[in-house]
């Protein structure tokens, strides 16, 4: 198998931010073909661009262009890079600014000849600086036109020691820090330190949280300035005595301004340093521009999904987007994608989109895009079943009826994301008319443990896109090496709190907490199973949560055990099924019965299973394979098949290549396991 509180209340320090904002020289413009390029070729074939050309990234990872930028002085730069991407697949880059990397998304932007920017902040030092954008994935990076920087004004300090704390204590027992401290806060949710910041005049401010977290969990917090709050994570330094800084983009009044940095999980904030600000213009007053092309992308009988291309700003961010029917605001959402739910089933709407700035500023309405509901029952399997449930030992749907989900489950999306397109996504729900498709996220492996912001953003786009085409979406905690699902445990609290706050509206939901725990115990297991399922039941109590079992969820079977041990002792939660994986090529009679008796006592559900061996590798065993099938069917235990990419293994179920330009649909990129389940996908549901 794939393997006591305190509340120090210190006076707030009142400093002047700048005596007068001075005046700030326009961005100074680095053009990418008088770069240094690496693995890519300087082109002028597409129109649009400034200079003399622009560069075409080799269309693999590490390619790079990397040039120099100068700062009078040190302080703190809006870097923004102008791109094309003309494809529909992300391109995303990791920018190093002298070595301190941030990852940023390069989407598409529907044509070679469309041109969006991407902003980030970073600390410049005087003198020469070095940037330097890298594409991370074996589609190379998008066409870069250009690099401008715009270097603000040497930024003043406030130090965290000086500021109103609130559960938490100040400290020095960490080298590296300035001032005289830092704060440590209390591991609680709500600590903070308020911070009250001087600004001779109204403008646009980058305020930079220097701070430490030696753990390896991060430690988000919410940054409310003058009461308007965004998130913001606070990642693993490495060492207590690693300091790095998070920015914020701010809108300061003239006069004083609050800012407060709060701790927003139970592990409370990381130590904080000091606020450093800077004022880097007068106020933007400047709309953002019309979100473009707005559209329905999916129906069902109770929701609207939309889309539309995103807007650009003077800002360089776009804070998020008001969808609205009418006059009545009815979704407020960051990317460019909303679902409008709780609608009456075969009624019409007409909404417009608007788009906002962190200043506030918001855009001209959009065209109107008008869509109706699918009749009641009909279309999606969602629309068909709506809400699931656990009823007895099976999985029923919202009128009660028992049924059986058929779908493929993703392969690891630190490695195959590209495989999990508009197009293949389409051809998933429409051509193969899949139920479900199992979102396998890995924690370790190179997965979200090395940059959880970009894995959870990945699993929320995937349920995103789930939903547009009204299947089921299985939210995969792809936990594997280490064995035990509680080393991950804080992690895992972290994520699935993140996801069922954003989706507890959604209907088409299940949460696989535990992929395949191995080397413990069932107690062990049932004990994370426990503590973890109330933290999602808290946002989520609807969804039902699939528990993974012993030996790579094989009930036990792989270590000699059996079912009875999860009869027996069942973890203590309601609406929860228990998995079971098999490769038909390694496991016989004794898998096979042993799910046979476990499905007549337990709710199970097939998370994943192949036709080949337990590698996912070597020959297909079609008939012991269909013997499964027919098991599953006569009990209506719910199955998804791994996996739906390109992978070079024959559990694949496309060739080589096919990612992420297909084709998708028929049979003509498919191997020989891909064409068997693609069958078994697409027989016709009872529900």
């Amino acid at each position: 198998m794939h393997r006591s509180i305190r509340l120090v209340a210190l006076a707030a320090i009142v400093v002047a931010l700048l005596p007068a904002v001075p005046a700030q020289a326009a961005p100074t413009r680095y053009e990418a073909e008088s770069a240094t390029i690496s693995q890519g070729v300087v082109e002028s074939n597409h129109a649009g661009y400034s200079g003399t050309g622009f560069v075409n990234y080799d269309n693999l990872t590490g390619s790079y262009v990397e040039t120099t930028i100068n700062a009078a002085s040190a302080g703190t730069a809006s870097i923004t890079l102008r791109f094309a991407n003309g494809t529909t697949v992300n391109r995303p880059m990791s920018i190093a600014v002298n070595g301190t990397t941030v990852n940023r998304d390069f989407p598409g932007t529907g044509a070679w000849t469309t041109w969006q920017d991407v902003t980030i902040t970073a600390p410049v030092n005087a003198g020469a600086n070095t940037v330097r954008a890298t594409a991370t994935t074996a589609n190379g990076g998008p066409n870069l036109d250009y690099i401008e920087a715009d270097v603000a004004a040497p930024s003043n300090d406030y130090q965290a020691e000086d500021a109103t704390i609130s559960q938490g204590v100040v400290e020095s027992n960490h080298a590296g820090f300035t001032g005289t401290g830092f704060v440590n806060l209390d591991n609680v949710v709500g600590s903070y330190v308020e911070f009250t910041v001087n600004a001779a005049t109204a403008g646009n401010a980058t305020l930079a949280f220097r701070f430490a977290n030696g753990t390896t969990v991060n430690r988000p917090m919410a940054i409310a300035v003058n009461g308007t709050t965004v998130n913001r994570d606070f990642p693993g330094t490495g060492a207590w005595t690693t300091w790095q800084e998070v920015t914020v983009p701010a809108a300061l009044n003239a006069g004083a301004n609050t800012v407060r940095a709060t701790s927003t999980t139970a592990n409370g904030g990381p130590n904080l340093d000091r606020l450093s600000a800077s004022v880097i213009g007068p106020p933007d007053t400047e709309k953002p521009t019309v979100p473009a092309n707005p559209r329905a992308t999916g129906t069902t009988s109770g929701s609207i999904s939309l889309a539309w291309d995103a807007a650009t700003d003077n800002s360089g961010t776009i804070k998020d987007y008001r969808v609205r029917e009418g006059d009545t605001v009815v979704a407020t959402v960051p990317g460019a994608t909303a679902q409008i739910t709780g609608l009456a089933a075969s009624s019409t709407h007409t909404y417009t989109v608007t788009a906002r700035d962190p200043s506030d500023n918001e855009s001209d309405r959009s065209a109107t895009v008008t869509a109706t509901t699918q009749p009641a029952g009909a279309g999606t399997p969602v629309a068909a079943n709506g809400q699931l449930h656990v009823c007895g030992v099976r999985l029923c749907n919202e009128h009660g009826k028992e049924i059986q989900l058929r779908g493929m489950s993703s392969h690891g999306l630190q490695w195959y994301y590209q495989c999990l397109n508009t197009a293949s996504l389409n051809a998933l729900a429409d051509d193969w008319k899949a139920d479900v498709l199992r979102i396998s996220m890995y924690i370790q492996e190179d997965g979200y443990e090395t940059n959880p912001r970009l894995f959870t953003d990945r699993v929320h786009n995937l349920i995103e896109q789930a939903t547009a085409r009204g299947m089921y979406a299985i939210v995969d905690w792809h936990m594997l090496t280490p064995g035990d699902p509680n080393y991950n445990l804080a992690r895992a609290k972290t994520f699935f709190t993140e996801i069922a706050q954003r989706h507890n509206g959604k209907n088409n939901l299940l949460y696989e907490i535990a992929n395949e725990p191995s080397g413990v115990s069932w107690s062990t297991i049932r004990s994370y199973a426990n503590q973890l399922i109330p933290v999602i039941r808290q946002y989520d109590p609807d969804t039902p949560i699939l528990v993974g079992t012993r030996a790579w969820s094989s009930l036990g079977v792989s270590d000699g055990a059996s079912e009875t041990e999860v009869v027996n002792n069942p973890v203590s939660a309601t609406n929860i099924m228990y998995t079971f994986h098999f490769y038909a090529a390694s496991h016989g009679t004794e898998y096979l019965n042993t799910l046979s008796r476990a499905a007549d006592k337990i709710p199970m559900f097939v998370t994943e299973f192949g036709t080949q061996t337990s590698s996912g590798d070597g020959s297909n065993n079609f008939t012991r394979s269909q013997q499964y099938l027919d098991l599953m069917a006569q009990k209506k235990i719910s199955w998804t098949n791994w996996n739906y990419s390109d992978d070079e293994r024959s559990g694949a179920v496309f060739t080589e290549g096919t990612c992420p330009n297909g084709p998708f649909t028929g049979t003509s990129r498919l191997k020989a396991a891909g064409v068997w389940v693609r069958d078994r996908v697409r027989t016709p549901d009872d529900f």
